[in-house]
Protein backbone atom coordinates (compact mmCIF):
# COMPACT_ATOMS: atom_id res chain seq x y z
CA UNK A 1 0.00 0.00 0.00
CA UNK A 2 1.07 3.51 -0.69
CA UNK A 3 1.16 6.69 1.59
CA UNK A 4 2.29 10.17 0.69
CA UNK A 5 4.42 10.88 3.64
CA UNK A 6 5.83 14.20 2.66
CA UNK A 7 5.46 17.20 -0.24
CA UNK A 8 8.34 19.04 -1.62
CA UNK A 9 8.43 22.60 -0.81
CA UNK A 10 10.86 25.25 -2.45
CA UNK A 11 14.88 24.78 -2.93
CA UNK A 12 17.09 25.56 -0.29
CA UNK A 13 20.36 27.13 -0.44
CA UNK A 14 22.33 26.23 -3.80
CA UNK A 15 23.65 22.49 -3.46
CA UNK A 16 20.33 20.73 -4.19
CA UNK A 17 18.22 20.63 -0.99
CA UNK A 18 14.39 21.12 -0.29
CA UNK A 19 12.15 22.23 2.39
CA UNK A 20 9.53 19.47 2.59
CA UNK A 21 5.95 19.28 4.23
CA UNK A 22 6.30 16.69 6.62
CA UNK A 23 2.94 14.16 6.18
CA UNK A 24 3.93 10.80 8.31
CA UNK A 25 3.93 10.71 11.97
CA UNK A 26 7.24 8.94 12.06
CA UNK A 27 9.46 11.02 9.13
CA UNK A 28 12.63 9.36 10.90
CA UNK A 29 11.43 6.42 9.64
CA UNK A 30 10.08 7.33 6.09
CA UNK A 31 12.45 10.10 5.24
CA UNK A 32 15.79 8.75 6.50
CA UNK A 33 18.83 8.26 4.21
CA UNK A 34 18.74 5.77 1.99
CA UNK A 35 14.84 5.88 1.27
CA UNK A 36 13.72 5.29 -2.05
CA UNK A 37 10.01 7.25 -2.76
CA UNK A 38 8.06 6.93 -5.58
CA UNK A 39 7.08 10.41 -6.55
CA UNK A 40 3.58 12.05 -8.16
CA UNK A 41 3.54 13.24 -10.54
CA UNK A 42 5.72 9.77 -10.88
CA UNK A 43 8.07 11.08 -13.91
CA UNK A 44 9.91 12.93 -11.02
CA UNK A 45 11.32 9.78 -9.74
CA UNK A 46 11.80 7.51 -7.92
CA UNK A 47 13.64 9.48 -5.61
CA UNK A 48 16.91 8.14 -3.25
CA UNK A 49 17.08 10.08 -0.08
CA UNK A 50 20.88 11.17 0.33
CA UNK A 51 21.05 13.51 3.67
CA UNK A 52 18.33 14.81 5.64
CA UNK A 53 18.52 17.97 8.50
CA UNK A 54 16.14 19.91 10.26
CA UNK A 55 16.99 23.74 10.17
CA UNK A 56 14.93 26.61 11.84
CA UNK A 57 12.08 23.90 12.30
CA UNK A 58 11.90 22.72 8.86
CA UNK A 59 13.10 18.97 7.55
CA UNK A 60 15.55 19.79 4.60
CA UNK A 61 16.37 16.78 2.32
CA UNK A 62 18.97 15.89 -0.49
CA UNK A 63 17.80 13.68 -3.01
CA UNK A 64 20.59 11.22 -4.90
CA UNK A 65 21.44 13.15 -8.58
CA UNK A 66 19.83 16.39 -7.35
CA UNK A 67 22.97 18.71 -6.99
CA UNK A 68 21.44 22.33 -7.55
CA UNK A 69 19.43 24.68 -6.97
CA UNK A 70 17.83 24.69 -10.42
CA UNK A 71 17.09 20.55 -9.95
CA UNK A 72 15.99 20.88 -6.36
CA UNK A 73 13.43 23.41 -7.58
CA UNK A 74 11.85 21.77 -10.40
CA UNK A 75 10.99 19.14 -7.98
CA UNK A 76 8.73 21.69 -6.12
CA UNK A 77 5.24 20.51 -4.94
CA UNK A 78 6.06 16.61 -5.87
CA UNK A 79 4.77 14.56 -3.20
CA UNK A 80 6.81 11.50 -2.08
CA UNK A 81 5.30 8.48 -1.61
CA UNK A 82 6.61 5.46 0.13
CA UNK A 83 5.34 2.03 0.08
CA UNK A 84 4.03 0.40 3.66
CA UNK A 85 2.67 -2.85 4.49
CA UNK A 86 -1.43 -2.53 5.19
CA UNK A 87 -0.99 -4.52 8.04
CA UNK A 88 1.63 -2.05 10.07
CA UNK A 89 0.58 0.01 12.65
CA UNK A 90 2.29 2.98 14.54
CA UNK A 91 4.23 2.86 17.11
CA UNK A 92 2.18 4.94 19.33
CA UNK A 93 -1.18 3.26 20.09
CA UNK A 94 -3.18 6.09 20.14
CA UNK A 95 -1.93 7.15 16.06
CA UNK A 96 -3.11 6.37 13.36
CA UNK A 97 -2.10 6.41 9.56
CA UNK A 98 -4.79 7.79 7.02
CA UNK A 99 -5.84 4.55 5.46
CA UNK A 100 -7.19 3.31 9.11
CA UNK A 101 -9.04 6.91 9.53
CA UNK A 102 -10.55 7.07 6.10
CA UNK A 103 -14.27 5.65 5.41
CA UNK A 104 -14.95 5.73 9.51
CA UNK A 105 -18.38 6.50 10.45
CA UNK A 106 -18.37 9.56 12.34
CA UNK A 107 -20.72 9.66 15.42
CA UNK A 108 -21.84 11.34 18.82
CA UNK A 109 -21.37 9.70 21.83
CA UNK A 110 -24.79 8.91 21.99
CA UNK A 111 -24.68 7.39 18.12
CA UNK A 112 -26.16 9.84 16.78
CA UNK A 113 -24.83 9.77 12.56
CA UNK A 114 -22.56 12.98 11.71
CA UNK A 115 -21.47 11.58 8.59
CA UNK A 116 -18.16 9.49 7.02
CA UNK A 117 -14.35 10.73 6.67
CA UNK A 118 -13.64 11.46 2.94
CA UNK A 119 -10.72 12.92 3.39
CA UNK A 120 -7.70 13.67 5.95
CA UNK A 121 -5.84 17.60 6.05
CA UNK A 122 -2.60 18.12 7.18
CA UNK A 123 -2.13 20.95 8.85
CA UNK A 124 0.52 23.04 10.55
CA UNK A 125 -1.26 23.04 13.95
CA UNK A 126 -3.16 19.98 13.49
CA UNK A 127 -5.10 17.23 11.49
CA UNK A 128 -8.61 17.81 9.95
CA UNK A 129 -10.72 14.97 9.25
CA UNK A 130 -12.90 16.18 6.40
CA UNK A 131 -16.46 14.53 7.10
CA UNK A 132 -19.12 14.36 4.76
CA UNK A 133 -22.77 14.44 5.89
CA UNK A 134 -25.39 12.39 4.87
CA UNK A 135 -27.23 15.22 3.06
CA UNK A 136 -23.82 15.41 1.07
CA UNK A 137 -22.32 18.64 2.91
CA UNK A 138 -18.80 18.97 4.29
CA UNK A 139 -17.94 19.57 7.68
CA UNK A 140 -14.00 20.00 9.35
CA UNK A 141 -13.76 18.26 12.22
CA UNK A 142 -10.02 19.04 14.00
CA UNK A 143 -8.60 15.53 15.19
CA UNK A 144 -7.45 16.73 18.92
CA UNK A 145 -8.25 14.79 21.67
CA UNK A 146 -10.67 16.89 23.24
CA UNK A 147 -13.44 16.97 20.25
CA UNK A 148 -12.47 12.88 18.81
CA UNK A 149 -12.98 11.54 21.91
CA UNK A 150 -12.74 7.62 20.66
CA UNK A 151 -11.38 5.66 17.69
CA UNK A 152 -12.87 2.33 17.10
CA UNK A 153 -11.35 0.67 13.92
CA UNK A 154 -13.35 -2.43 15.01
CA UNK A 155 -16.33 -0.67 14.98
CA UNK A 156 -15.04 1.42 12.29
CA UNK A 157 -16.11 4.89 14.04
CA UNK A 158 -14.80 7.48 15.36
CA UNK A 159 -16.83 8.93 18.61
CA UNK A 160 -16.86 12.83 18.57
CA UNK A 161 -17.52 15.66 21.05
CA UNK A 162 -18.01 18.61 19.69
CA UNK A 163 -18.50 22.04 20.63
CA UNK A 164 -21.37 23.94 19.87
CA UNK A 165 -21.25 24.94 16.25
CA UNK A 166 -18.74 23.05 14.85
CA UNK A 167 -21.28 21.06 13.50
CA UNK A 168 -24.44 23.20 13.86
CA UNK A 169 -24.23 26.34 12.99
CA UNK A 170 -27.56 27.46 14.68
CA UNK A 171 -25.49 26.20 18.08
CA UNK A 172 -22.81 28.98 17.24
CA UNK A 173 -21.31 31.80 19.76
CA UNK A 174 -22.63 34.79 17.85
CA UNK A 175 -20.29 37.65 18.27
CA UNK A 176 -21.97 40.88 18.74
CA UNK A 177 -19.29 42.78 19.03
CA UNK A 178 -20.13 44.33 15.33
CA UNK A 179 -23.47 45.25 14.41
CA UNK A 180 -23.04 44.40 10.71
CA UNK A 181 -21.62 40.98 11.91
CA UNK A 182 -23.74 38.23 11.92
CA UNK A 183 -21.36 35.67 13.28
CA UNK A 184 -22.31 32.87 10.60
CA UNK A 185 -19.14 31.84 10.64
CA UNK A 186 -18.21 31.66 14.59
CA UNK A 187 -17.23 28.51 15.90
CA UNK A 188 -16.33 27.06 12.70
CA UNK A 189 -12.98 24.85 11.98
CA UNK A 190 -9.82 26.40 10.39
CA UNK A 191 -10.36 26.82 6.56
CA UNK A 192 -9.07 23.76 5.10
CA UNK A 193 -5.72 23.42 3.21
CA UNK A 194 -6.23 23.88 -0.36
CA UNK A 195 -3.36 21.08 -1.08
CA UNK A 196 -3.98 17.49 -1.66
CA UNK A 197 -3.70 15.48 1.90
CA UNK A 198 -2.76 12.11 0.13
Amino acid sequence: MQLVVARIGRAHGIKGEVTVEVRTDEPELRLGPGAVLTTDPASAGPLTIETGRVHSGRLLLRFEGVRDRNAAEALRNTLLIADVDPAELPEEPDEYYDHQLMDLDVVLADGTEIGRITEITHLPSQDLFIVERPDGSEVMIPFVEQIVTEIDLEQQRAVIDPPPGLIDDSEAVIDSSSDDDDGSDAGTAAGRDAEDAG
